[in-house]
């Protein structure tokens, strides 16, 4: 029988109150029917529902790692309680009886295989038209199809360069305005010249520069919140957001000028391309090269952010590779406007096995994204290895993160496993030391919820000596140092985390 563990659960879960409400139903033993097939592919409940008819809720595992829910209940949530309490069934190891997988879940799985077909044979025609290669010996390519393909991809060529063209422009309207700023300071940003502000960013977004819009909407945003309350501190991150637009106003230029000028065409390793409203498919990663294969990922943080500037959500995991101790993060971006259409994240309390994870261009943490992910529990050798791989310097951590930090264009935290001898209170605050002697200050990021306080609520002082740390390494522009942002204690027993 198949093995499920509540960290799956959670995972496929659309929320926790779903999850809580599909483990009461199976707790309060609210299924009436309970089958399998043979095979152990397909699972099948007879659930008693609000209604006068009970519910059929199925879950076809013919791919484990990304199974098909499917119930009759009117729910609009996926999976629904009833298809999660399905799963809690099978955790529990309930007694399902034998069944014949029925033939419209055969069909629905023959209908899936042969779309899975077709787009594999629509990519390998596609690598073939790329690389130039004739069709086999005694076929004759079909001359007006080729024709079409021809047209429509000189089309598409035709398009992205009258694009680049286009920001082109739009950088030069930014730059004319970041000139008149530099000239007249960031108080000309004030009263009415704000709305000459908010137009401009409106027409960066019609020249397709959802980056440098970005910037120029946080620069509005903290000089407006300057107005209001005349705190020095919005006009310190005016000042970052400035610096910030300025770098990628002129990496962007010698980027795109050396696009058009050499005729290249689609997606590259830089992150200029995203930045300037290129928008990454999971097959162009995988082509680009990158691509990780095999990959065994401990979720060690979780926090949700709100950005104002791009009105959006942003669910945000911190991942340790076990093999190689890297943190990667993923980001779930949910648009305001898009709210009830876009499934919130969550902590994922478990690890996950991912055949192929795709790693997005960029220095520091990069952003990892996958289809389809086995998640299982956190074993004490997925502990011991990430303590293992854990930094034991302090100084070369904090110089690396320097190095990186000050490129105008990089994330603001540099997130790093790192092992310390102990972690103590000053006046100061909070310190880790590792086993060298060195220290670093321990520090709250912006806003976000005060992890140093939960030190103090930990179970026991010796998960402050001996241990390793997730932190992220960030610069506090009013101590005006770097600091270190405690977000988990990875100890060989568990893991404590103090953001999740």
């Amino acid at each position: 029988m198949r093995q499920i563990t509540e960290a799956q659960v959670l995972a496929l879960a659309p929320n926790p109150a779903a999850a809580g409400n599909g483990k009461k139903i199976s707790k309060n033993g609210g299924f009436v029917r309970l089958e399998r097939s043979a095979d152990d592919t397909f699972y099948l409940g007879e659930c008693r529902g609000s209604g006068k008819s009970n519910y059929i809720t199925t879950a076809d595992f013919i791919e484990p790692d990304a199974p098909v829910f499917r119930c009759l209940c009117p729910s609009r949530q996926f999976p629904c309680k009833h298809s999660l309490a399905l799963l809690y069934e099978i955790m529990a190891q309930k007694e399902f009886q034998t069944c014949d997988i029925p033939e419209d879940i055969l069909k629905k799985r023959e209908k899936k295989q042969a779309r899975a077909a077709k787009a594999k044979e629509a990519g390998a025609d596609g690598a073939r038209e790329d690389s130039g290669e004739n069709p086999s010996a005694g076929e004759e390519a079909p001359k007006e199809g080729a024709a079409k393909g021809k047209k429509a991809s000189a089309a598409g060529k035709s398009a992205r360069t009258r694009k680049r063209k286009k920001q082109l422009e739009g950088l030069d309207l930014a730059e004319r305005m970041l000139g008149e700023l530099m000239d007249a300071g960031l108080g000309a940003m004030g009263g009415t010249a704000l709305s000459s502000y908010r137009q401009l960013s409106k027409q960066l977004g019609d020249y397709y520069l959802p980056g440098p819009q970005r910037i120029l909407n946080r620069l509005i945003l903290e000089m407006e919140a300057c107005q209001r309350d005349r705190d020095e501190s919005h006009y310190d991150n005016a000042l970052e957001a400035l610096e910030k637009l300025r770098a990628l106003v002129k990496k962007s230029r010698g980027y795109l000028s050396e696009k058009v000028e050499n005729g290249e065409d689609g997606p590259d390793n830089s992150p200029l391309y995203e930045e300037l409203g290129g928008v990454w498919r999971l097959s162009e990663l995988e082509e680009a090269g990158n691509c990780l294969r095999d990959v065994r990922l401990v979720q060690l943080s979780f926090h949700v952010e709100y950005d104002e500037a791009r009105r959006e959500y942003i669910d945000i995991g911190c991942w340790a590779d076990v093999s190689t101790g890297e943190i990667a993060l993923t980001c779930n971006y949910r648009p305001v406007k898009a709210l009830k259409y876009v499934k919130s994240e969550d902590s994922i309390f478990g690890a996950a096995q991912v055949e192929a994870a795709m790693r997005y261009p960029g220095e520091g943490n990069c952003r990892i994204r996958w289809d389809h992910a086995l998640i299982t529990e956190v074993t004490r050798e997925d502990r011991r290895a990430l303590r293992a791989l854990a930094s034991r310097s302090v100084a070369v951590e904090a110089k690396a993160a320097k190095n990186l930090l000050k490129d105008a264009l990089a994330g603001p935290v540099f997130y790093r496993l790192i092992a310390f001898e102990r972690i103590g209170r000053t006046d100061a605050g909070p310190v880790l030391q590792d086993e060298k002697g060195d220290t670093i200050l321990l520090g709250d990021f912006l806003e976000k919820e005060r992890t140093t306080d939960r030190l103090a609520l930990l179970p026991d002082d010796r998960f402050l000596e001996g241990q390793v740390l997730l932190g992220g390494f960030y610069y506090d522009r009013r101590a005006r140092r770097l600091l270190l942002w405690p977000l988990s204690i990875v100890a060989e027993e568990g893991i404590i985390r103090l953001l999740y």
